[in-house]
């Protein structure tokens, strides 16, 4: 069983940074790509940022020269750094990791953080 516990999310001023972690544990084998997503109120689920395994970024326009992701793979954690914050970026964000084990690719989900931006 694989587990995703994700951290760091609140409540910040417009402007501000957060800083969300989401570590794997369990029977993991290994992670390919981590990802972070979000879904505001009444919206889809939406990709923000991804990571491969090399270290390959790639990010939503929306948060394009604003989010930053990194992995540290030896702690099985994937971060989001979010600096100017606006109100547009309250959602739930969840953590993704697309993995391998035993031949099969396997993707699991974290069970989300609350980030509201509000003055």
């Amino acid at each position: 069983q694989v587990q995703l516990v994700e951290s760091g999310g609140g409540l910040v001023q417009p402007g501000g940074s957060l800083t969300l972690s989401c570590a794997a544990s369990g029977s993991i084998g290994s992670i390919d790509a981590m990802a972070w997503h979000r879904q505001a109120p009444g919206n889809e689920r939406e990709l923000v940022a991804t990571i491969t395994s090399g270290g390959s970024t790639n990010y939503a326009d929306s948060v394009k020269g604003r989010f930053s992701i990194s992995r540290d793979n030896a702690k099985n954690t994937v971060y989001l750094q979010m600096n100017s914050l606006k109100p547009e970026d309250t959602a739930v964000y969840y953590c993704k990791i697309d993995r391998r084990r035993g031949g099969f690719r396997i993707h699991n989900w974290g069970q989300g953080t609350q980030v509201t931006v509000s003055s």
